[in-house]
């Protein structure tokens, strides 16, 4: 299983999780985990997904949700999980 770390952080808008979601069914990621919050009007999520099925090169994935993000003037992120746990290790 080829897992991925996806985070979103912005001001709230409309749509944000319907159009990061769309884009990952549409491209054969599960989501294998989800949490989301809303502090005042502040949006964060975190999402961890597989992407074993997915057809797309995983850099075209991440730009591509980069593209999305920018769209709604959100960041959105996307990690492999190995670099992830790397990164965020003590």
């Amino acid at each position: 299983m080829t897992r991925a770390i996806i985070t979103v952080v912005g001001k709230d808008t409309v749509g944000i999780i319907a159009k990061v979601c769309t884009y990952l069914a549409d491209s054969q990621i599960n989501i294998l985990d989800i949490s989301q919050t809303i502090v005042q009007e502040y949006f964060n999520m975190m999402m961890i997904v597989d992407m074993s099925r997915c057809n797309t090169a995983f850099d075209q994935v991440a730009s591509e949700l980069t593209h999305i993000g920018d769209g709604m003037g959100v960041q959105v992120k996307c990690q492999l999980e190995d670099i992830f746990d790397k990164m965020h290790r003590i």
